[in-house]
């Protein structure tokens, strides 16, 4: 068999993508920071009254002893954190789930203003910390989400090098 041409070692993952645009790396770094907080919500040194923890409604363990959480709310976060590092890895979807995710924190603030604290509706639980919280996770994850989707030739070069 001949071959037209030099031959070539199959290209990489690595060799293909030597750079990560910044809104997939804000992506990547929301998911880790969400699963953080889900895992945190699941260790008792980290979470006060971890043994009045509940599905919903009338959990009473609060993470750092500021953060209403829940096994709901826990996997919540976990379940989010995982979807945004898998959604980091094209610059399109990663922008999408920072958008989708600030949409849905913006969401949760709303229902955190709306409903009662105490009320049988409050099935996250949120308190007052959580809800301005979301606030300002709604601000910070839709803001990441116009963050440049390109690599620089410059930093992808440099990057290639080391």
């Amino acid at each position: 068999m001949f071959i037209d041409g030099p031959v070539h070692p199959p290209l990489t993952r690595a060799d293909d993508d030597p750079a990560r645009a910044p809104v997939r790396w804000a992506a990547i770094i929301c998911g880790m920071f969400f699963l953080a907080i889900g895992f945190a919500g699941f260790f008792p040194g980290l979470t006060s009254n971890y043994n009045n923890i509940e599905m919903g409604y009338g959990s009473e363990a609060m993470v750092l002893g500021i953060f209403q959480v829940s096994a709901l709310h826990n996997l919540v976060h976990l379940l989010f954190g995982a979807v945004t590092i898998a959604q980091s890895r094209f610059s399109y979807s990663a922008r999408r789930i920072l958008r989708i995710g600030g949409g849905l924190a913006a969401v949760l603030w709303l229902f955190g203003l709306l409903v009662d604290p105490n009320s049988y509706s409050n099935f996250l639980p949120l308190n007052l910390v959580d809800t301005w919280a979301y606030f300002v996770l709604a601000i910070v994850m839709i803001g990441l989400s116009f963050l440049s989707g390109d690599v620089t030739p410059a930093t992808a070069k440099a990057d290639h090098r080391s």
